[in-house]
């Protein structure tokens, strides 16, 4: 039984393309020749080299074979991050307020965004986040009940819809927007900073297969910086 494993097949791979053994624009082997030259199953090779096209080294067609990218494009993969833990990171001490929570039918942009029919009941939640009791973020967010049924009776006020639904909530699909507001008075009244600030904003929907979940705005105090690793 061959003991290579795919993380050493994929190794191995990365290293023929950094020394430009396969170089940009060309073809690499087949799988069936990649497998009889390291010594493993075909699936091994499949599994490793399928890490590299979803990480952009590599370009896979059907009947057409897999190359090295001329002009690689890497991918970055997104973590949804917890509101708590960002703030904590930053040896801020954590805050929170849950401003409101009520069941209504979603505004129609939400619908268009998740899909929903106009009909749709959601829960609307507001909440504020704190930062040394100063305002960091406020989470407007809209959520889907049929996904996410066990929301109904979880008590809100004592942890974030953030954080509750990192942990409870599996989504399989999503997508982030990042922007810039000029604060409104209601917003600039939550964030305590002037109408007209400045202020960074995410948006994101997340999905469990083609059942939404959940549609939110975070709108960031002044003076907000993203924090990423690449």
């Amino acid at each position: 039984m061959s003991t290579i494993t795919w993380q050493s097949v994929q190794a191995e791979a990365l290293r023929r393309i950094r020394s430009r053994e396969w170089p940009p624009g060309g073809q690499i082997p087949h799988e069936a020749d990649l497998a009889e030259e390291l010594g493993c199953a075909r699936a091994t090779v499949n599994r490793a080299l399928r890490d590299l096209a979803e990480a952009g080294l590599l370009e896979r067609r059907r009947k057409a074979g897999t190359r090295v990218p001329l002009n690689p494009v890497r991918k970055a993969t997104l973590d949804i991050p917890i509101i708590r833990q960002d703030i904590e990171a930053r040896g801020l001490a954590y805050g929170y307020k849950l401003l409101s929570r009520n069941e209504a039918p979603a505004p129609p942009e939400i619908l268009s965004q998740l899909s929903l029919k106009k009909s749709s009941q959601m829960i609307h939640i507001l909440a504020l986040h704190l930062a040394d009791n100063h305002p960091f973020c406020l989470e407007n967010r809209w959520v889907n009940p049929v996904a996410v049924p066990e929301i109904t009776k979880t008590d809100l006020s004592t942890i974030s819809a953030n954080e509750w639904l990192v942990q409870n909530a599996a989504f399989s699909a999503g997508d982030f927007a990042f922007g810039a507001l000029a604060a409104p008075a209601h917003i600039a009244k939550a964030l305590d900073c002037a109408t007209g600030a400045a202020l960074f904003t995410v948006e994101r929907t997340t999905w469990a297969g083609s059942l939404p979940i959940t549609s939110v705005r975070l709108c960031y105090a002044p003076g907000y910086r993203m924090l990423a690793a690449i």
